[in-house]
């Protein structure tokens, strides 16, 4: 599956600090791979979006918009039921720029446990306004662009701030982390998503070859193996503290019919679902 390097492949020109792109399509993508080289406002207004991003997943209606961290994600894109069209105004900033807003609003910077590369916001009346103010600042010449997006980005960071809380800023902050704690995140964060190998390989920024070696390394089993363990314990959680029917959830758990579900259930736990449940 071919990369997406965002905003490098938009062409969008202008500032290298501030991008406003306004994106439609009328076809849609499934766990698309892109790489996003700046933070990224998604500002959704038709369609349906869902994002993988490290240790976070989530899945948004036009009500809401998402803030992504610069790095690896898997991206879906689903059209509007109704006018078969998918839009999204994309505002991207560097790094550089969101610590110079920090420093000149000598805003204290702490360490937070929750370093989520994705956050979900809800739209209000003031922030659709604001939103419609860039799509008609995509409109303008470059240099006007670049004057009038800086000012733009303290608005909405200064609005976010006091409406939702500092707290979204320390995760977006860059930090040198370990390669190993990454991929360990995301090898945990996924274990009941359906994700291949590849993805899962994209999103810890190796190649296929080398995730598996480290994930042998690291959880002394293979992906696939390691993989159906948990879904299986998960299925068992599932049966006995909240009395699910295999029936309803074996697909959830990666088995395309029934039969090979029961079959891996007893191969692991010498007993069928529905005996277990029963236990």
């Amino acid at each position: 599956m071919q990369i997406i390097n965002l905003p490098e492949d938009l062409k969008t020109g202008g500032s290298s600090v501030f991008k406003v792109f306004d994106y439609q399509t009328s076809k849609e993508s499934l766990k698309q791979m892109v790489s996003l080289g700046q933070n990224t406002f998604s500002f959704l207004m038709e369609g349906h979006k869902e994002v993988f991003a490290d240790k976070t997943s989530v899945s948004i209606e036009n009500s809401n918009f998402l803030l992504m961290k610069s790095g690896h994600c898997l991206m879906t894109e689903k059209l509007s039921n109704t006018i078969d069209n998918y839009r999204s105004i994309l505002f991207f900033f560097t790094d550089e720029s969101l610590l110079k807003f920090i420093q000149k609003h000598k805003i204290s910077i702490k360490k937070y446990s929750n370093r989520a590369s994705v956050h979900t916001f809800k739209y209000d009346d003031y922030l659709k306004v604001f939103v419609n103010g860039l799509i008609d600042i995509s409109k303008f010449k470059l240099e006007l662009q670049t004057k009038l997006l800086e000012l733009k980005f303290e608005e909405l960071m200064l609005y976010l701030i006091e409406t939702k809380g500092v707290e979204f800023i320390f995760s977006l902050i860059p930090h040198v982390g370990s390669q190993l704690q990454h991929f360990i995140e995301i090898v945990e964060s996924n274990k009941l998503n359906k994700l291949s190998l590849k993805e899962l390989a994209f999103l810890s920024n190796m190649s296929v070859s080398t995730f598996k070696r480290e994930f042998e390394k690291h959880f002394h089993n293979s992906p696939s193996k390691w993989f159906q363990e948990k879904r299986l314990e998960h299925a068992a959680f599932l049966l006995k503290e909240k009395l699910e029917r295999p029936s309803d959830i074996f697909e959830d758990m990666g088995y395309e019919n029934l039969s090979n579900f029961i079959q891996a259930f007893k191969t692991k736990y010498g007993v069928t679902p529905k005996q277990y449940q029963l236990n």
